[in-house]
């Protein structure tokens, strides 16, 4: 750590730490929900994967026989209504972006399940109980959503990005420190690709809590190519030439993934996180691929449903469609959701 940034860290150490102790102490007031409550979340800014894991947990309740509804902020949402039910677990209500594209894509990723978003996630959840018939709820990145009592605590940690957990911010990318992860239920690491890496992320974890780790090991699989009509094997891209764009929290893994089966990236725009994609932005791509001529353009899940209603060239576009997989600890998961 170094610079102006470096003589921040205390403050925000400080404020963040003073903030969960007043909740651990009762000075703020934590609420609860009448239904179990699922928290999906993280300690760094950037993606870890919470929204393919908190679909994946929405979909196991519903398979369980439980009536589901994700609760998300909506990030960079354009509605300005204080609640938004995106579906009711029957019909897909808004589009994304008035809901946000990842409330949008779970609604669309996740036929039976309801999607909501609002600020306050405990009267959020209150006004949905008087919408529609809920009996559980999973909190789609509430790991500091402390206001808010929860029955399963997931924390998930990027396996791929080991320096991420190494500073707070605003020198690093901790949202809060390591030690905070003394709150989780259970720690998930993603993107596990070999043993190597969970050393790497679970010791500094261990040295911060004092204490041994078992954490769930996972990793996206690509299974698919999806476009806006039609879908196909992601041996069709290969040693093809791409385009790719993103506007997702971890975009070097993205390309990672897409080099790994195969194509050959010729161009590549990373946008912000939650890009909105104006028509200057679309027009932006375009740009590129008259430049660039590749054979597809290759995007990520959250990304095509913002462009593919626009999209006019000629090039084929396409998102690469990632699989959840878990490689240690899915029937302990399994089991504790199982009893809510």
């Amino acid at each position: 750590m170094n610079g102006w940034k470096s003589l921040l860290v205390a403050p925000y150490r400080f404020a963040t730490c003073m903030r969960t102790r007043l909740y651990e102490r009762g000075w703020l007031a934590r609420r609860r929900l009448p239904r179990p409550v699922v928290s999906v979340g993280n300690l760094t800014v950037g993606g870890t994967g919470k929204t393919p894991m908190a679909m994946w947990v929405a979909g196991k309740l519903l398979k369980y026989g439980k009536k589901p509804c994700i609760l998300s902020r909506g990030y960079r949402r354009k509605s300005q209504r204080e609640f938004l039910l995106v579906s009711d677990g029957t019909s897909v209500l808004a589009g994304p972006r008035e809901a946000g594209d990842e409330p949008y894509l779970m609604a669309t990723r996740c036929p039976g399940v309801a999607v909501a978003v609002g600020a306050d996630r405990y009267e959020l959840g209150h006004w949905v109980l008087s919408q529609i018939p809920i009996d559980c709820f999973v909190l789609d990145d509430g790991f500091q959503h402390l206001g808010l009592d929860r029955d399963v605590n997931l924390l998930l940690v990027d396996s791929s990005n080991p320096a991420g957990i190494q500073a707070l911010l605003p020198a690093g990318k901790l949202r809060e420190p390591l030690g905070e992860a003394r709150r989780a239920s259970d720690i998930v690491l993603t993107r596990v690709e070999n043993e190597s890496m969970i050393a790497d992320v679970l010791d500094p974890i261990r040295a911060a809590l004092g204490s041994t780790i078992d954490p769930i090991t996972t990793r996206f699989t690509p299974k698919t190519l999806m476009g806006a009509s039609e879908s196909m094997p992601l041996s069709d891209v290969r040693r093809k030439r791409a385009l790719l764009f993103s506007g997702i929290g971890n975009p070097e893994q993205f390309r990672r993934m897409v080099t790994a089966f195969g194509v050959q990236v010729v161009d590549e725009l990373v946008f912000r996180d939650h890009e909105a994609y104006s028509p200057s932005r679309v027009a932006e791509i375009y740009r590129r691929v008259e430049r660039s001529r590749p054979d597809v353009v290759l995007t990520t899940e959250k990304d095509l449903i913002k462009v593919q209603s626009n999209w006019s060239v000629p090039i084929p576009l396409f998102a690469v469609g990632l699989e959840l997989e878990f490689l240690d600890g899915e029937s302990r998961l399994e089991r504790v959701l199982a009893v809510l």
